[in-house]
């Protein structure tokens, strides 16, 4: 796996800590997204409605550090929107860093060359740049030509300044495993230091409806056939092995809703990323007021089909460090 072994240390280390103090509902990663304001309209996005909402509301810096230091988490993957719109974003990340966070900050590169100067290379921090196929395909998706070029640029130039680089890939009904096998060639000839990838979830908000996987047997069935091709190309996914185990089947395990809560301009959101139901005020509310039996697949029919790493990533991270014989397998 491409996790890092200091990453994987202070993770793994954090949940033996909730689990010595026996705290059954604590979080891994928080889903920071500091502004809705975006220069891209992705066909699958289920968030940039929102910007309309409150345009050019966003966070400030103590709130987004705040936020991190409330849900006390070792992990911060900023999204949005497009963070590096932000302008105060360097030092959003600056001070998480200094806190020995590990912040993933998410973005299109449109901005990224412009940007980079404002940003020193840390072992904490990762660019994850976005990427939904080969060059095509990818500028079909997010509207607009040129974008996977730029995203290429961007990745050379930041391997060349010495920062770590991720990608994160969201596939589409008409995605096939060989197109996504031959992306993650493509990306891993790059020299990426980790690669994310889910199935698309089924927002009800995204501008186009027609391409959402909506089967859960057809998403494993997806994914046991994209590893049988990936086998022995040592692709650097960026997931534990138990969570593309069940994302090919393998295991079948719940989602843990509050492992990757989020918080944004409107407060903190329920119950998780992917679902809105409300926001609250506090994380310590979100954790103590939200009905998390109402959530899960079996449980809610919005629930139905999704396999996110954002709900089940930290369900698969807490199985390896329970069941170490497991990951072992």
């Amino acid at each position: 796996m491409a996790i890092s072994n200091r990453q994987k240390f202070f993770i793994s280390f954090h949940i033996l800590r909730q689990m010595l103090f026996r705290k059954s509902k604590y979080s891994l990663v928080l889903m920071l997204e500091p502004l809705y304001t975006c220069n891209l309209k992705c066909r699958g996005c289920g968030k940039i409605h929102l910007a309309d909402k409150a345009p050019g509301t966003r966070l400030s810096v103590a709130e987004c550090v705040g936020a991190a230091e409330e849900a006390n988490v070792p992990v911060v993957s900023i999204g949005g929107g497009e963070p590096l719109l932000h302008p105060e974003i360097p030092e959003v990340v600056s001070r998480l860093i200094a806190r020995k966070r590990f912040v993933y900050l998410c973005t299109n590169a449109l901005l990224l060359q412009k940007r980079i100067p404002e940003f020193s290379p840390s072992p904490f921090l990762s660019f994850s740049i976005h990427f939904d196929g080969l060059e095509a395909h990818h500028d079909e998706v997010v509207g607009r030509k040129g974008v996977f070029a730029n995203a290429v640029d961007a990745i050379q130039l930041l391997r060349r300044l010495g920062f770590r680089v991720t990608t994160n890939t969201t596939l589409f009904r008409d995605d096939t495993p060989e197109n996504a096998a031959a992306l993650f060639d493509f990306l891993t000839s790059l020299g990426v230091d980790g690669m994310t990838v889910a199935p698309a979830f089924h927002y009800e908000t995204a501008m186009d409806q027609t391409h959402f996987i909506r089967d859960r047997e057809a998403i494993r069935s997806f994914f046991r056939r994209l590893f049988e091709i990936g086998r022995r190309r040592n692709w650097p996914f960026n997931h534990s092995s138990v969570y593309l185990d069940f994302l090919a089947g393998r295991y079948d395990f719940p989602c843990t809703p509050w492992g990757n809560p989020t918080r944004n301009i409107f407060g903190w959101q329920k119950p998780c990323y992917l679902l809105n139901e409300g926001y609250v005020h506090s994380y310590d509310e979100l954790i103590r007021k939200t009905d998390w039996d109402a959530y899960g697949v079996g449980k809610n029919p919005k629930c139905g089909s999704c396999m996110v790493h954002c709900g089940f990533e930290p369900t698969a991270v807490t199985e390896s460090i329970r069941h170490p014989l497991r990951l072992l397998g």
